[in-house]
């Protein structure tokens, strides 16, 4: 056999060498593309909500919060009052915790921040301590009223959401449900026929509390 068959011979061998790879690697992706269809959920991928934004006003706020949190102890609780505070009001107006009512029974009788902030973190103290330090309780007690911390200590339970969804579903229905003045903040709510208060208020402050962290780690 001369050279030039030889050359012509080894050329060959390697195109179908090459065309050999190509082939397996085409059968191995072909592979993993039918097993994907076969199975479409492939790895599973933690879904985080987004972070809420802040109205940069809680920080004006968070040395008022800081001095009355420490008169009642509850320093330690600063973050969760000011994600309260963001929930309630987003951090505007004249009354910011939302404290009339725990004040006077009625909204609007508080037209001042910082006594708004004083009377918030007052009832928000009381609550914390008949919660016994349970800090959802607590803040799920800000909303519904300290009616909500017997209702849960009763059953010898701490705070969960589907505590707070029965205990919304039956004080709307004792309040007379779609008669009541009780009006549904969500629409998942007003399927549950639970619409005394903010049944995922607990959730909607903890994200809050997320987003205070995180700025002040920044």
């Amino acid at each position: 056999m001369n050279r030039r068959k030889k050359r012509q011979l080894a050329d060959l061998l390697k195109y179908v060498v090459i065309i050999g790879l190509l082939f397996f690697f085409g059968l191995f992706f072909l592979s993993l593309l039918v097993n994907y269809v076969a199975d479409p959920s492939g790895p599973e991928w933690e879904e985080t909500d987004p972070v809420p934004a802040l109205n940069q006003q809680i920080w004006e706020y968070k040395p008022i919060v800081e001095k009355y949190a420490e008169e009642h102890g509850i320093e330690d609780q600063t973050n969760t009052i000011l994600a309260m505070m963001m929930q309630e009001s987003g951090g505007s107006g004249t009354d910011p915790m939302q404290s009339s009512e725990s004040l006077c029974g009625e909204r609007g009788c508080i037209d001042d921040p910082e006594h708004s902030i004083e009377q918030g973190v007052s009832f928000f103290a009381q609550a914390y301590e008949q919660a016994e330090g349970d800090t959802a309780l607590a803040v799920q007690a800000y909303n519904f009223g300290p009616g909500f911390i017997d209702y849960v200590q009763e059953s010898e339970e701490s705070y969960s959401e589907d505590a707070a969804i029965a205990y919304s579903q039956y004080m709307y229905e004792e309040a007379g449900s779609e008669d009541s003045i009780y009006a549904c903040r969500r629409e998942e709510a007003e399927e549950l026929d639970a619409c005394y208060g903010d049944i995922y208020y607990v959730s909607s402050v903890m994200s809050y509390k997320e987003a205070i962290e995180m700025e002040l780690e920044n």
